[in-house]
């Protein structure tokens, strides 16, 4: 029998509760590939023609949200962290290209933070990576893509900084 979307939120809701911090996301990132792992999950909450945004679950107590994203041709975004929170992207079809990057200045009222890319890697159907408060990471994709993401609270009405890549000599600047 395929997982549901309340057995998932279930879940996620005992591991992040029974696990404070990084152990429970943990936890709630392999709880992410399994389903990822599941045809009918991903058929039945990320399916073709799933919204860029797509909230299906808030857990009313721990604050998390549960995420499907589908994207239509080439989409990428700058560096970013989740402010005050963290994420789990995984990966439900096509391909993402992921980048870390290393936070050189932190962003001001005024000033965009600046960063340096630290790896690229591919992000496949079934990945699943935690992005812990305050690190910074950068999704390219190509082509259509689908995924799931968890937030650690709803990022929807939470104001973020922006950051800007720059190399190493461009930061002393």
């Amino acid at each position: 029998m395929a997982i549901t979307l309340e057995k998932f939120a279930a879940d996620c809701h005992a591991a992040l509760k029974s696990q404070p911090g990084t152990p429970g996301r943990e936890e709630v990132r392999k709880l992410v590939a399994q389903v990822l792992a599941d045809p009918e999950f991903v058929a039945t909450y990320i399916p073709p023609g799933t919204p860029e945004r797509h909230l299906l679950y808030e857990d009313g107590e721990l604050g998390f949200a549960i995420l499907a994203h589908g994207y239509v041709g080439p989409k990428s975004s700058k560096p970013h962290d989740h402010g005050p929170s963290w994420a789990i992207y995984g990966q439900a079809a096509g391909e993402t290209i992921m980048t870390d990057w290393e936070c050189l200045v932190r962003p001001t009222d005024g000033a965009p933070g600046k960063a340096s890319a630290i790896r690229e890697y591919v992000m496949s159907p079934g990945d699943a990576y935690l992005y812990d408060v305050g690190v910074l990471h950068s999704p390219e994709r190509k082509h259509d893509t689908r995924l799931l993401r968890i937030e650690g609270l709803n990022m929807a009405t939470v104001k973020r900084f922006p950051y800007e890549a720059v190399t190493m000599s461009q930061a002393a600047e």
